[in-house]
């Protein structure tokens, strides 16, 4: 797990290098030497992964990006009235903060947003562009994997916790994942709420052109999580003996992407050295596809309350506005402070 750690202590940021890259390799040791191999999602997002998704979101077969942005301009007043005046906005896995920028002008003074995303760089530069667009915001960007925890700073004083979470990023987790994390963001947001995005099941040839689009940008994202170990691991993935597989299992509700391999061979990670049979994959990502009772019965076990939901035409996608009841403080789990980037900014 990332130590916790201000941005402004010297060394910070290659505390936060080498921390990332203990656990990446760890992971990566895992995923090699069990069988079905797996890694997790969150590794795809280096600078150049993060770069790679930004183009998956312009491909004309990826709806969720445009479905959600029509959603969000739509319905931004209304959304807006959901939160309130003067409210704190935390986003979770923030990216380009492409969609944020729609909420923030229909927010009635926000008193400040902190986005959370694993990718250091790639957050830098999202929270510059932002802050030269909204100069009288306070921003707070946090480096974090709100996977495993969720480490913000304290709540401004008198300010209402909101969270956003947009992209059906939702849908990365597993179940029981899912409802770990919808509990987690209760105890965060009590007394605020949750603006969850949440793509639906639909037709399964809909979903695999998503996955597999014809300029193969999906296809060079999911590649480049290899091409990402071997220059911050010292792995040997071959890159042109995987290719990219992505399909929708229908009985598990999921989109699944894999790294199918072409032919045996051997990847070495340290002194370790593991091998792929022809067919083998390495598993890389899972995205489910909610139906509406389900994400608001899965909403109503962590504690959440269900409240209104925008749908796309079609009932392509879904924005869900759920509230954190208020509960007392020795209820919750401690919330501690995250890794701040103001100094790069």
């Amino acid at each position: 797990m990332m130590n916790t750690v201000t941005m402004t202590d010297a060394g910070v940021d290659e505390a936060l290098e080498g921390d990332g890259a203990a656990q990446f390799f760890e992971d990566m040791a895992i995923a090699l030497g069990r069988k079905p191999h797996c890694v997790s999602p969150k590794y795809f997002y280096d600078e150049r992964g993060s770069a790679l998704f930004d183009l998956i979101c312009e491909q004309p077969e990826y709806y969720p990006m445009r479905s959600e942005m029509a959603l969000l301009s739509e319905h931004a007043r209304d959304i807006a009235g959901q939160i309130g005046a003067g409210a704190e906005i935390i986003e979770f896995g923030a990216g380009s903060l492409r969609k944020i920028r729609l909420l923030l002008h229909a927010l009635e003074r926000p008193a400040r947003y902190v986005p959370i995303d694993i990718s250091g760089e790639h957050l830098a530069a999202s929270a510059r562009s932002l802050r030269r667009d909204f100069p009288g915001l306070d921003i707070l960007p946090v480096i974090g994997d709100y996977t495993a925890s969720l480490n913000v700073p304290p709540a401004r004083a008198g300010a209402r916790r909101v969270g956003f979470f947009p992209g059906s990023t939702l849908g990365n987790l597993d179940p029981d994942q899912a409802l770990a994390f919808l509990r987690r963001a209760g105890a965060l947001l009590r007394g605020g709420g949750l603006l969850l995005g949440v793509d639906m099941i639909k037709d399964p040839a809909v979903l695999h052109a998503a996955y597999n689009d014809a300029a193969g940008a999906t296809a060079a994202f999911n590649l480049n999580l290899l091409a990402r170990a071997n220059r911050e691991l010292g792995t040997d993935f071959d890159l042109s003996g995987f290719a990219h597989a992505a399909f929708y299992n229908a009985p598990c509700q999921r989109v699944e992407m894999h790294l199918l391999s072409l032919r045996a061979q051997r990847v070495h990670l340290g002194a370790c050295s593991h091998s792929f049979a022809e067919g083998d994959t390495l598993h890389t990502e899972n995205s489910y596809k909610y139906t509406l009772p389900g994400l608001r019965s899965l909403a109503a076990r962590a504690g959440l309350r269900p409240g209104p939901v925008w749908l796309s035409p079609g009932g392509m996608f879904s924005l869900h506005w759920l509230e954190a009841p208020q509960r007392s403080e020795s209820a919750w789990p401690r919330v501690g402070l995250g890794d701040k980037l103001d100094d790069k900014l």
